[in-house]
C-alpha cells in the first residue's frame, strides 16, 4: 500500500517541471518514505535473520539513501521503468552485434545503437538526427566541435 501511495503520487506529479516535483515529493512522498523505512526495520527485527526476506530487506535498507534520492531530485524518477523501456530495443539487438564480424565492429554498433537510443529519449526523430549528422560531417563539420552534433537537446549540450 505505501509503494502504492508513491506511485500514485507519482502519477500525480509526470509533467511538471523538475523544481515543482522536488518540492511536492518532499511535501507527498517524504512522508511515505519515511514510514516505509520505519516499517521495513521493524519487520526485519521480527524475522530470523538468515531468512530470505530478512536478506531482502537488509538489501534495500543498505541502499535506502540511494531508493530515495528521487525526493531530492526532481529530475530523476521513481524507478528505472523508463529507461529499461528505453534501452530494451537495444538490448533486444545485443544480438546483432554478434555478427558485426569483430570486436570494432561490435564497438561501432554499439556506439550507433546508444546514439539512437538516446535520441529518442531526448524526444528527437533517430533518422532525421542521423541524416543531418551526416549531412553535416560530409558538409565539414570541424571534428573538434562533433559533440555539438550529439542527439541532447540545446540546453543539455551546450
Amino acid at each position: 500500500m505505501q509503494i502504492r501511495s508513491l506511485y500514485e503520487i507519482e502519477a500525480s506529479l509526470r509533467g511538471l517541471a523538475p523544481d515543482q516535483r522536488k518540492t511536492l515529493r518532499e511535501e507527498h512522498s517524504r512522508p511515505r518514505v519515511e514510514a516505509l523505512e520505519l516499517w521495513l526495520r521493524q519487520k526485519l527485527a521480527l524475522l530470523p535473520s538468515r531468512a530470505r526476506l530478512a536478506e531482502a530487506i537488509r538489501y534495500a535498507l543498505n541502499r535506502w539513501d540511494d531508493l530515495a534520492r528521487f525526493i531530492e531530485d526532481g529530475h530523476i524518477d521513481l524507478d528505472t521503468n523508463p529507461v529499461e523501456r528505453a534501452i530494451r530495443p537495444v538490448t533486444l539487438g545485443r544480438k546483432n552485434a554478434l555478427f558485426a564480424g569483430s570486436e570494432g565492429g561490435a564497438n561501432r554498433w554499439a556506439i550507433v545503437a546508444s546514439l539512437i537510443e538516446t535520441a529518442k529519449l531526448n524526444g528527437i526523430e533517430p533518422f532525421a538526427w542521423l541524416r543531418d549528422v551526416l549531412t553535416r560531417m560530409i558538409d565539414g563539420h570541424p571534428a573538434a566541435r562533433l559533440s555539438e552534433l550529439l542527439p541532447f537537446p540545446q540546453s543539455a549540450n551546450g
